[in-house]
Formats: C-alpha cells, sequence, structure tokens
C-alpha cells in the first residue's frame, strides 16, 4: 500500500482555494501548554507548503479521548499557540469544528492563513464516521489533504467519511513519507532484512509475525511475548508473562520458521517487578534454560544483546515495532536501549532503518538516537497494521491519479 498511485498536494491547484487538512495533533498538554510540539513539526511541510500556494488552509485534528463531549482540558487551542510560534504566523481557531463558529472562521479567512478548528472528538459522530458530520467538514473547504499518518487506520468522518463529500483528496508529505518508508521497506528491501519485533503479548502481534515472517531473513523477537515461546519449546519461565492460549502457535510458528526467527539466549530476571511503582526487586542474568520458579524475564541479557547487534549490524533493511524489554524501568531498559544504538550504528553503515512508533519510538528517543536512524513513524497503531499488511482507509479513501 503506497501514496504512489494517490492524489499528492503537490498536484493541486491551491491558489485561493479552502484546502481542509487532516493532522495528527494528538500531542501531551500539561497545564495548559503543548509539552512536546514533535507531531506539530512534522506537519510544518505541509503547512508552509500550502500558504506557500496561496491556499486558506484550515487544519482538524482529535486530541486524547473525550468521548463526544466538550472536555475543556482537552481543547486545542494551546494548539494553536504552539503551532504560531513554530510557523512565525498567527494561527486562528475556531470554538467548533463545524456549525456557526467553523463557518464564520472560515469565511474570514484570507489567502495563505491558517486556522485551527477546536477537537474533531468533542463530537461523537467523528470517531462514528457519520456522514451528516462529515459532509458539514467538507461544506467548510475545497479540497481536503489527509497528512495524519496516525490516524489513518482509523475510518472516522475526519479521514475517511470526508472523502465522499469533496472532489478531490490527497496525502500531505507527512502521509507520503511514512507510506514511502514503510512501503520500501516492505515492498523492495535491500536484504539482508531483520525485523525486530517486541512487546508484552503475542497476541497483539499474531498479525504482524506472520505478514513479515515470508519477507525477512531474519525475525529477532524480545519482549514479554518471548517466554511463551521459550515454554512452547518446554522451558522453565518462572512467573514471566505467558499466554498459555498462543503457546500451540508459538510451536508451529517455531517449526515453520527454523532459523529465520531468532529468540534470546539469556534473559535478565527479577524476583518482584512493580510496573506501576516503576521499580524491580533482585535481578540477575541467566540464560534461557535457567529461568528460576519465581522469578519473572523483564529484559534480554547480554549474550542476547551480542547476538541481535551482529545480526543487526550486517542488516541493509531493519524494520523495528515494540521494545525487547520492560524499557519503562531503567534496571530493564538496557536490551531495548541496546537495540537502539545498534539501528544507529547500521544507519551509519548505510542501512534504511525504520521504527515503527508507539513505544519502539519513545525508545529511541529515550537512548538519544532517534535522529540517527533513517524514519521514526508518528504512528504506532497505523504503522503495526501497515506491516500487518492491512489496507489503512485513510489511505484507500484517498483520490487515484
Amino acid at each position: 500500500m503506497s501514496t504512489q498511485n494517490k492524489l499528492f498536494v503537490e498536484d493541486l491547484n491551491l491558489s485561493g482555494k479552502r484546502a481542509i487538512v487532516r493532522v495528527d495533533f494528538n500531542v501531551p498538554l500539561k497545564d495548559g501548554v503543548v509539552e512536546s510540539d514533535k507531531r506539530l513539526k512534522e506537519s510544518l511541510p505541509t503547512i508552509k507548503y500550502l500558504r506557500e500556494k496561496g491556499a486558506k488552509t484550515i487544519l482538524m485534528s482529535h486530541l486524547g479521548r473525550p468521548d463526544g463531549k466538550r472536555v475543556p482540558d482537552q481543547s486545542l487551542a494551546p494548539v494553536a499557540k504552539a503551532l504560531a510560534a513554530l510557523l512565525g504566523t498567527e494561527v486562528k481557531f475556531a470554538e467548533d469544528c463545524v456549525g456557526e463558529p467553523a463557518k464564520a472562521a472560515v469565511a474570514a479567512l484570507k489567502d495563505g492563513e491558517v486556522l485551527l478548528l477546536e477537537n474533531l472528538r468533542f463530537h461523537a459522530a467523528e470517531e462514528a464516521n457519520d456522514p451528516a458530520f462529515a459532509k458539514q467538514l467538507a461544506e467548510l473547504a475545497d479540497v481536503y489533504v489527509n497528512d495524519a499518518f496516525g490516524s489513518a487506520h482509523r475510518a472516522h468522518a475526519s479521514t475517511e467519511g470526508i472523502v465522499k463529500f469533496v472532489s478531490q483528496a490527497a496525502s500531505g508529505y507527512l502521509m507520503k513519507k511514512e507510506l514511502d518508508y514503510l512501503g520500501s521497506a516492505l515492498g523492495d528491501p535491500k536484504r539482508p532484512f531483520v525485523a525486530i519485533i517486541g512487546g508484552s503479548k503475542v497476541s497483539s502481534k499474531i498479525d504482524v509475525i506472520q505478514s513479515l515472517l515470508p519477507r525477512v531473513d531474519y525475525l529477532l523477537l524480545g519482549g514479554g511475548m518471548t517466554y511463551t515461546f521459550l515454554k512452547a519449546q518446554g522451558k522453565e519461565i518462572g512467573t514471566s508473562l505467558v499466554e498459555n492460549d498462543k503457546i500451540e502457535f508459538a510451536k508451529k510458528l517455531l517449526g515453520e520458521a527454523g532459523e529465520k526467527l531468532v529468540l534470546g539466549e539469556d534473559f535478565v530476571v527479577t524476583d518482584k517487578l512493580d510496573f506501576k511503582g516503576r521499580t524491580v526487586g533482585n535481578t540477575k542474568i541467566v540464560s534461557k534454560d535457567e529461568i528460576p520458579a519465581g522469578w519473572e524475564g523483564v529484559d534480554i541479557g547480554p549474550k542476547t544483546i551480542a547476538k541481535f547487534e551482529e545480526i543487526l549490524l550486517k542488516a541493509k533493511t531493519v524494520c523495528w515495532n515494540g521494545p525487547v524489554g520492560v524499557f519503562e524501568i531503567d534496571a530493564t531498559a538496557k536490551g531495548t536501549l541496546a537495540v537502539a544504538e545498534a539501528l544507529a550504528k547500521a544507519t551509519a553503515a548505510g542501512a534504511t532503518t525504520v521504527i515503527g512508533g508507539g513505544d519502539s519510538a519513545s525508545a529511541v528517543k529515550k537512548a538519544g538516537v532517534a535522529n540517527k536512524v533513517s524514519h521514526v513513524s508518528t504512528g504506532g497503531g497505523a504503522s503495526l497494521e501497515f506491516l500487518e499488511g492491512k489496507v489503512l482507509p485513510g489511505v484507500a479513501a484517498l483520490t487515484n491519479k
């Protein structure tokens, strides 16, 4: 799935036109101020292009989960201020995303000006993909641009429904960049192609494992889901995370995958994990055959780190989705940070490295290597569904060239 056969923002005639743009401004707010402006910065190329071409730019986004109600501390008003600072120009704000406040604000816009509409999810109709609501959004504009990759896997009124009521629907620069990176990594990877799949549950990664296994040269497994595979091999896993209903699946996969599927050789285990309190009790490093009863696996050990690094440094294409340990706690973050650092080294050696948003994006940031890898996705759920080979409704809905 790519944007190659889809209309792109540069294909549009924009002078004097009202362009409504779905952006992903679901940013963290603290005391009414934007805490991280990464997502705002990612949207700047599209906004700047629209301004240069003389369009009236109308931005729309969700923030948080207000569940169809007006929640004052989930207003996008602080985001308009933060965006204005980045653009160096005023960003007007409409108190609602539809109805009179929105219509009046759009009518007052001059060519080259920017308007941000209030939180789409203050209306339950957004997530319900209500056609009447989608039509109201469409009536504010002449053309539609989707630059919200982070919401592309959702069929909502602002990502999918609106397209039925506009003459042209194009991708923005961020959407195109995301799909180009993920698409080339999956569609035409330089080899060796290595995927690292982590996270706590096998169940949430079954689809991505099954989609990637036939395509990759190696699939490195880490995180809590590893222990279901170890149990499938008949090993003692102590009190480690396990999904007993997925043991048969793990056995089948181990049989089919052969050398391709790489599990850890050793692990960091603890006698007490308090995730909420972000603490662990005593820890020790044990081999995969020696996890003691009553102890829980929380990270990969040094032998596994070395083994993973060796494979990653020979790779030409790498996709990473999910941490390989409890990286939120410093004592059990070594494995995940080592993977992040290995990816930075692989990138420096000429590999294309794609980080699949969510926790993996937080991990490369924590390791200080976010700008030393090829691409860090802005959408965790969307990049996971893309890696699973699923159709993203927000992309499928765009106008074909």
